[in-house]
């Protein structure tokens, strides 16, 4: 039997109230410990709570007694809803570790929990990773998306119709003599295409690591082209070292911001320069033209011409001996403000054209890799003459659709994802 777990599952203390939550079948037995006797079940009770060890009084608590399997994580539940002091919180998690059969949980094991116990799957539990780790709004409604099972309920209907078309094989291989079933059925190529068509449009929405990380702006060109000047502009901060010396920046600064309710990741680089000496710096240099490479958008701020793909920034027009770029995107001063509304807007529609639409379930890289090879299976599937190889081709997919959600093929990556968590969840 699985230990009774306990823990804070509310912010940290000081604050106005904190929620200390027990789970397992002796979630009951914790309860009679502290308030004398078990409430009615999902009402909320005011009950004083003592400490068995001595009967000192801990708090006076609402009380909340929830038997499973109804509940989150499937099994009793108890929750503490306590005055928020640091002092109370620990006392009642003292009295909590004294009750014989309970421990502290660990992070994430109360979400572990309710995936073992069939309360949420594997798609939902990543997804409600995110929503913990939501900063942006973008981030918030497109993790809610995926907590409440928007990608589940696809893979539930996904599944079915592939045990569809391998019910139709199988009818094939056990009764190939019987003419009425000796062929696959005329839409079995069609079928097969159409929920093919259907992982595509999936595969080609927008990553998941996109919107989880932010859309990567790097700043790039020469030294003293007002890189870090800008850079610190965009992201509201002195973050970066200004100085008019060449090769002040040795490194790649990022700092992650939101704008308009979009996560961005503005990325600060060495300038780029043919001559430099010092090793150092080179390393500096390396490491911006590795930048460029990963970055979703580049702010050229060198010599027209010579930013490839980049948008062309001509900086510092607050300059009179500057030499002016004669079809920029955007013209900033980093110093006066000039223009940096206009950058700000067009980096913002530039992104959430990049980034998904509200509210959409997106992939990760795991739900991505092993969607592709449900899509690759049924491919085959719909192209094979042979019926045990297509056979064959729909087992993969089916086992494919069950890693997806968590059905098997899931411990080597569970501790991963549940360490994600924070105590208390």
């Amino acid at each position: 039997m699985a230990p009774t777990i306990f823990a804070l599952s509310s912010g940290p203390p000081p604050a106005a109230l904190a929620i200390v939550r027990v789970s397992g079948s002796r979630a009951g037995d914790a309860l009679n410990a502290l308030a004398g006797h078990l409430p009615k079940s999902r009402r909320a009770t005011l009950l004083s709570l003592t400490d068995p060890a001595g009967g000192t009084l801990l708090d006076q608590a609402l009380v909340l007694w929830l038997p499973g399997p109804a509940t989150a994580t499937g099994e009793d539940v108890a929750e503490l809803h306590l005055h928020g002091g640091r002092a109370v919180v620990a006392a009642v998690e003292a009295a909590l570790a004294r009750v014989p059969g309970l421990r502290r949980a660990e992070a994430g094991e109360f979400t572990r929990r309710a995936f073992a116990n069939g309360r949420i799957d594997l798609a939902q539990a990543e997804g409600l990773a995110d929503l913990l780790a939501a900063e942006t709004e973008l981030q918030r409604r497109s993790a809610l998306a995926m907590a409440s099972g928007a990608l589940s309920r696809a893979a539930e209907d996904w599944r079915n119709r592939v045990l569809a078309l391998a019910a139709a094989v199988e009818a094939v291989l056990d009764f190939a003599d019987e003419d009425d079933v000796a062929n696959l059925p005329d839409d079995f190529a069609a079928r097969c295409a159409e929920l093919a068509r259907e992982f595509a449009e999936w595969l080609g929405q927008p990553r998941a690591e996109l919107l989880r990380e932010g859309f990567r702006v790097v700043l790039a060109g020469p030294p003293n082209a007002g890189k870090s000047t800008l850079f610190n502009a965009l992201v509201e901060d002195e973050a970066a070292i200004t100085a008019a010396t060449p090769g002040t920046t040795r490194d790649v600064l990022s700092r992650p911001v939101a704008m308009g309710g979009i996560p961005f990741v503005f990325e600060d680089t060495a300038g780029l320069r043919r001559d430099a000496a010092d090793p150092v710096e080179r390393i500096g240099i390396d490491r911006a033209e590795a930048a460029r490479t990963a970055a979703d958008l580049v702010l050229w701020l060198g010599p027209e011409g010579e930013g490839g793909e980049s948008w062309e920034i001509d900086p510092q027009c607050d300059r009179p001996d500057r030499k002016a770029k004669l079809a920029p995107r955007h013209v900033v001063s980093a110093l006066t403000g000039e223009g940096l509304d206009g950058l700000r807007a067009d980096l913002i529609a530039m992104a959430s054209s990049a980034m998904p639409n509200p509210g959409a379930a997106v992939l990760g890289a795991r739900q991505r890799e092993l969607l592709s090879q449900c899509r690759g299976a049924l491919v085959a599937s719909g192209s094979e003459s042979d019926p045990l190889l297509v056979a064959e081709q729909l087992r993969v997919a089916r086992l494919t659709l069950d890693r997806l959600v968590g059905r098997s093929g899931t411990e080597d990556m569970l501790d991963a994802l549940f360490a994600r968590f924070c105590i208390g969840k």
